[in-house]
């Protein structure tokens, strides 16, 4: 049923849909959804279940955005259709408002973002830096403190996501916040950031079960090596072992070495800079609303300095892969041995037991031979774990032996 305000209470299938970002302005949902629905290869139907709405509610956003822009998205736009730069009093006055309203911007970001709103006639971005600074809103060594990341990224949308909590700080009303920003490497595309209680792995799982609803499954997830994504000595988690039986690649930077998630670091740095640092967050809630706001500035405003000062939603399109609450028995090839994960994590063969890991208990395993005969390796799902060695059968009389694991199996 559509309620008139673009979102649906339930499903055309009769199934209520939960609407994960409640906080969500409708006018940000509704530039996000013909975002990527206007891409070239999107399925509109496929993103109308996924925002919840019908499909003419989706064609008619999409029908009012091509002919208004973004004022086609609002329910009654107030914003004036002219630019209000008559002068350059006016002009230096619009640079000076855009920086109040976001400080961490320089000029260049300032300079694309107007001419982004249709004003003309700019100064040089020299010229905005001096407007700047006579206005007292950048100081001239600031430039100083800002330093050129080495970069990598990713030749489409959805092959990698970054994740990782951006630490924590304290709430007005008691209490902890741990921002989880979900970031696509490619077009740095921030698809949720989330005002967490705790750092646990339900509440993970649970973020990331929204995002995949909405906006499909990526190929492979980038974390660091602590908790909820990995385990004491690299084991493997209940959340890893989630992600891989929906096909998602589990990949973890190398310890030590920060910069293999340069991107995340540097969105941190965003984050606090331009939110968390002139932010008083009541609670969590509070803090929620915040991150949702900004997070449309982000992606539809903020001129990304690693696009060519593009904004990161021009560079994404939502992912094919639907995400399924549900999913059927693992497959396995006829030539496996098939067994399944006990309580504490091993398995037995051959009058043997193995250590697999306690993230995979009550799962199914295959055991498949190697073109060594004596070398067996083990899988879950499409995800090799490690290799059993059969040599160590006649030289070990312990009838506990570990899986060898590889340490590259899932290192970035």
């Amino acid at each position: 049923m559509d309620r008139g305000d673009g979102l649906q209470v339930a499903g055309e299938m009769g199934n209520t849909l939960r609407m994960p970002w409640k906080t969500t302005k409708l006018v940000e949902l509704r530039r996000e959804f013909v975002s990527l629905a206007l891409k070239q290869e999107a399925n509109v139907a496929q993103l109308c279940r996924r925002f919840g709405i019908s499909r003419k509610t989706g064609y008619k956003w999409m029908r009012r955005y091509e002919q208004e822009q973004s004022e086609g998205l609002e329910d009654r736009s107030r914003r004036p259709k002219g630019s209000p730069c008559r002068t350059a009093e006016a002009m230096e006055r619009a640079v000076v408002e855009l920086r109040a309203e976001h400080p961490a911007w320089g000029p260049r970001k300032l300079k694309r973002r107007l001419e982004d709103l249709g004003m003309e006639g700019l100064p040089a971005r020299s010229t905005m830096g001096v407007i700047l600074r006579r206005h007292g809103a950048i100081e001239a060594r600031e430039g100083l403190k800002h330093k050129a990341w080495q970069r990598f990224e990713r030749g489409r949308a959805n092959e990698l996501w970054q994740m990782d909590f951006k630490g924590d700080f304290a709430l007005g009303r008691g209490g902890r916040c741990y921002p989880l920003p979900i970031i696509d490497d490619h077009s740095r595309f921030v698809m949720g950031i989330f005002a967490c209680g705790d750092q646990q792995e339900k509440t993970v799982r649970a973020k990331l079960e929204m995002v995949f609803e909405r906006y499909g499954l990526p190929e492979e997830v980038l974390c660091d090596n602590g908790s909820p994504w990995a385990g004491s000595g690299g084991e493997w988690t209940r959340l890893g072992v989630w992600l891989l039986r929906h096909g998602v690649r589990l990949l973890h930077g190398r310890p030590y070495h920060p910069q293999t998630q340069g991107k995340q670091e540097r969105f941190h740095r965003t984050l606090q800079s331009e939110v968390l640092r002139r932010s008083d967050l009541r609670d969590l809630a509070h803090a929620q609303n915040e991150f949702e706001s900004w997070r449309s500035v982000y992606n539809f405003e903020r001129p990304h300095e690693a696009l060519g000062l593009e904004v990161p939603a021009r560079r994404y399109q939502a992912s094919a892969r639907s995400y399924q609450a549900r999913l059927g028995e693992i497959e396995y090839g006829p030539g496996d041995v098939i067994k399944k994960v006990k309580s504490k994590g091993e398995i037995t063969w051959r009058n043997r037991t193995y250590f697999v890991g306690s993230a995979f208990a009550g799962e199914l395993v295959a055991l498949r031979p190697s073109r060594h005969q004596e070398l067996w390796e083990v899988y879950y799902c499409h995800q090799r774990l490690g290799q059993i060695d059969l040599r160590l059968i006649a030289k070990s009389k312990n009838h506990y032996l570990p899986i060898r694991v590889s340490s590259r199996t899932n290192r970035l």
